[in-house]
């Protein structure tokens, strides 16, 4: 049952009051002050403060968390009265649940909320006008470099390590079928962890990107196979209809994603945001490589015997089949 708001919903001719209030009018006593949490700057994406701040939510509170995250960013764009609606809750819940993620009311929530979709939609071209408008100085691998290992240190920061288990034990689970996909960028990232994973376990296929394959694949999908799906921007349509099938199918979905989330995150039940952002025309996949490979190194931990028996089984094949040299000179 939703929890009564001990503020009544407003009438018709309240609305306006009620905006007011979201424009950063009176605010509630025990507020603090915008974009601070106990003396520290609140700051991220959305999504990532709805995700920190879910447990300090009330139950209608966590109600709308639940239907931004699902709908996201599309929910957020509309009216508060709209969104109170849309999510059943009343619009003081609304207010009230924006500023506890730090801002001072529903218009510089919004605010936000649009410069993220149109990070999503930024082009290569736009990308790199900005990175060379103001650049510094110093050489551009000190300054890539500098902006990776921020990206790395961010990445592994975020992640839930109970998550992080839960999902190398789904990839470990010999029981299940691992099909792998990516988009344009990230096919290759799809193909590596393919290539790695099937060394380590029977049983994975790596899913083309074009979807005149699909159909036959998704055919002999069985309930607990596991999909895991490579997006960042700009967001694949084609990618997530894969997504929603698979899941209707009753596929597992893991997805390796950008901090904006792809919309596969509504279908996904494990999901992991690595940070993009370098001083280049193109987003950099150097976090979600670490985040591959990690994943790689802990399903091997899980099934070690397994995965010993069959490098050894491999190891001979490739020496029967004189696939290497030895001693002689690269």
């Amino acid at each position: 049952m939703r929890e009564k708001d001990p503020i009544p919903d407003p009438q018709p001719d309240q609305k306006d009051d009620v905006e007011g209030v979201a424009a950063g009018a009176d605010m509630p006593e025990n507020h603090t002050e915008a974009g601070v949490e106990n003396g520290a700057p609140v700051s991220g994406a959305i999504e990532d403060r709805l995700r920190r701040h879910f447990g300090q939510l009330t139950p209608s509170e966590r109600l709308l968390a639940d239907h931004l995250t699902r709908n996201f960013p599309v929910a957020g764009l509309g009216s508060m009265t709209l969104l109170a609606k849309e999510a059943g809750v009343s619009t003081p819940t609304v207010l009230r649940m924006v500023q506890k993620l730090g801002f001072r009311g529903y218009p510089e929530f919004q605010a936000q909320l649009r410069d993220e979709v149109e990070a999503r939609l930024e082009s290569p071209l736009s990308k790199q006008a900005r990175w060379t408008g103001g650049a510094p100085q110093t050489h551009i691998l000190n300054r890539f470099a500098d902006a990776v290992l921020a990206n790395l240190t961010r990445t592994l920061g975020q992640i839930d390590h109970a998550d992080f288990d839960a999902c190398a034990a789904l990839l470990a689970d010999p029981d299940r079928r691992i099909i792998v996909t990516g988009g344009r960028i990230t096919h290759p990232l799809a193909d590596y962890l393919v290539t790695q994973l099937g060394i380590v376990r029977p049983g994975v296929a790596s899913l083309p990107s074009n979807s005149n394959t699909w159909p036959s694949v998704l055919l002999e999908m069985r309930r607990g196979d596991v999909l895991v799906v490579f997006d960042i921007r700009r967001y694949e349509a084609a990618t997530l209809q894969l997504a929603e099938m698979a899941a209707e199918q009753g596929a597992e979905v893991v997805l390796l994603t950008d901090p904006w989330l792809s919309p596969i995150a509504h279908h996904a039940r494990f999901r992991f945001a690595a940070q993009i952002q370098v001083p280049s025309a193109w987003d950099s996949t150097t976090a979600l490589m670490v985040l591959v490979e990690t994943l790689l190194a802990a399903v091997q931990q899980i099934n070690w015997d397994q995965t010993q028996e069959r490098m050894t089984r491999l190891e001979g094949l490739y020496e029967r089949a004189s696939l290497f040299r030895r001693g002689g000179k690269g």
